[in-house]
């Protein structure tokens, strides 16, 4: 999940993934993380350096220090089976090149008893924001336990308590949930500013979380283990870079790389890019056809596929005329009104240019409700209907927060008995506000999803999506791939759709058909 605060018309996006316009103060001469010199050797974790153990000094890195890992062992009865696993919640140091401790990473790992560890994939699981805890993949996906999160039933003062989750990847994968620093548990031990402009950077990121990675296959004697990585959201960006830094810079080589609702280019979908409107044009309509249809999920992407058509088509070359032109401005406006259902005179002030928060007020407006951002086949009240401005939340994100962070607190806590002091942040909106996006050059990974599918031949990408998803819309990923060279089309990367929002797996038949899509990926 990622923030969407951009239900103000004219707020900029400041590059940063629906989240705040204000940006940190990070230089763009400061490095990142380096790969080989944040453990460095005879440190702990460092290259032959098994069991050493981190300077000892009394400062304040060891006083907000996470707990030892713990490990207990766990029995999952599901339909059909019985699955035996060790769990671990614990965290990974990271160092500076002069050997001082900079941030404990926190990870929740569950590995199949009883199993070849050289041949048993791996998969490390990580969400978006950035500012998000990996709870919303633990234990609405993937995980051996699951918080009911659709978005349609779902409240505030609903119930934490997970249940044992039928679809969990752990059938065919062992998993490792990391949070990055600033999210879940994970935080800064070392003061300054510095080592949060490092580390809250598009790149120094990257690179912690690559080095995250290497360190866990170390510990846990995983380096011969098929390795996946799954992202999702700014994932999308996240993702390709973390695999293309493991590749050149830690030495551990990724056999898949899957993505849930990703943006992979700022460039093209947001900010003033007419793109933008191409990309979310058919989830809109998408919206306005299963408000209209029988039943839930009654729409799917084959429905779609003239929208589409006319999207890249007759759209495009509309908007590509500009609104002075006022014979190809009207007949778009007219085109977007009909399709979406949104009344004719509101589509052509606004030119059939519609942004985030104005289709989410305006689809309902009648009705005094609006959309959800990362679903916006939900619909709630606007609190203020009456307002010029746009002052409501996500219907279909906000009330998952309370109960999915005291699901995460409690399964930490309780079943697998660790206890850090401080909260936990499930969205950390400080990080976002703090972060690095580059400067004058908005972020983007598809160079190294090229880079990552040249360099290894058999690596293998799926890209999912949910159908109404108006945050990462999926048609904007298809034009983003589309332009890939052909060594890296189907069936290589593949991009699949689903009925749902960005959370499309909180829909039991979305979550079980993109369950089957990654194990068959990992056969």
């Amino acid at each position: 999940m990622l923030f969407d605060l951009t239900a103000r018309r004219h707020t900029p996006l400041a590059l940063a993934l629906f989240a705040c316009a204000v940006m940190g103060s990070a230089r763009a001469d400061d490095p990142p993380p380096r790969p080989d010199a944040t453990t460095p050797a005879g440190q702990k974790g460092g290259p032959g350096a098994r069991g050493a153990s981190a300077p000892s000094s009394p400062s304040a890195a060891e006083q907000h220090r996470l707990p030892p890992d713990s490990t207990v062992k766990q029995t999952l009865e599901l339909p059909g089976r019985t699955l035996r696993f060790i769990a671990t919640a614990g965290s990974i140091r990271m160092f500076d090149d002069k050997g001082e401790p900079q941030a404990d990473i926190a990870y929740t790992s569950y590995q199949l008893d009883g199993t070849d560890r050289a041949t048993r994939p791996v998969t490390f699981l990580f969400n978006g924001g950035p500012g998000s805890s990996s709870a919303w993949l633990q234990f609405g996906s993937a995980g051996p336990w699951r918080l009911p999160i659709d978005a349609e039933t779902v409240t505030a003062s609903a119930s934490p308590e997970v249940r044992p989750n039928a679809e969990t990847w752990l059938d065919f994968t062992d998993l490792v949930f990391i949070d990055p620093v600033g999210t879940g548990y994970s935080r800064f031990v070392a003061t300054g500013e510095d080592v949060r402009r490092r580390f809250y950077s598009v790149d120094g990121d990257a690179s912690s979380i690559a080095l995250v990675i290497r360190r866990w296959l170390e510990k846990h004697e995983r380096l011969s283990s098929p390795k996946y990585v799954a992202g999702e959201s700014y994932g999308g960006i996240r993702g390709p870079k973390v695999v293309r830094n493991l590749q050149m810079q830690q030495g551990v080589g990724v056999k898949g790389l899957i993505l849930l609702s990703p943006l992979f280019d700022y460039r093209e979908f947001t900010g003033t890019s007419f793109l933008q409107h191409v990309a979310r044009l058919p989830t809109c309509v998408a919206v306005a056809r299963e408000a209209k249809g029988e039943g839930r999920g009654a729409v799917k992407r084959a429905d779609l596929a003239d929208v589409e058509a006319y999207a890249r088509g007759e759209f495009l070359a509309d908007l590509v005329k500009g609104e002075a032109d006022k014979e190809a401005t009207n007949r778009l406006a007219d085109k977007v009104a009909a399709l979406t259902g949104i009344d004719q005179a509101v589509s052509r002030r606004l030119a059939g240019r519609f942004d985030r928060g104005e289709f989410r007020r305006e689809f309902d407006r009648k009705s005094g409700k609006v959309t959800g951002g990362y679903d916006a086949s939900v619909r709630g009240l606007d609190p203020y209907p009456d307002s010029d401005s746009y002052r409501f939340g996500d219907p279909s994100g906000d009330a998952l927060a309370a109960p999915l962070t005291s699901a995460a607190v409690d399964v930490l806590t309780r079943k697998l008995n660790w206890r850090p002091d401080g909260s936990y942040e499930l969205l950390n909106r400080a990080v976002t506000r703090a972060w690095n996006f580059g400067h004058g050059s908005p972020p983007q990974s598809l160079s190294e999803l090229r880079e990552i599918l040249a360099t290894d031949a058999k690596m293998n990408v799926l890209v999912a999506h949910g159908l109404f998803d108006i945050v990462t819309p999926y048609f904007g990923s298809k034009l983003a791939l589309d332009q890939l060279p052909p060594f890296a089309s189907a069936p290589r990367v593949k991009l699949v759709v689903y009925p749902g929002g960005h959370m499309f797996y909180s829909r039991d038949a979305s979550r079980q058909a993109f369950r089957a899509e990654v194990e068959a990926m990992m056969k």
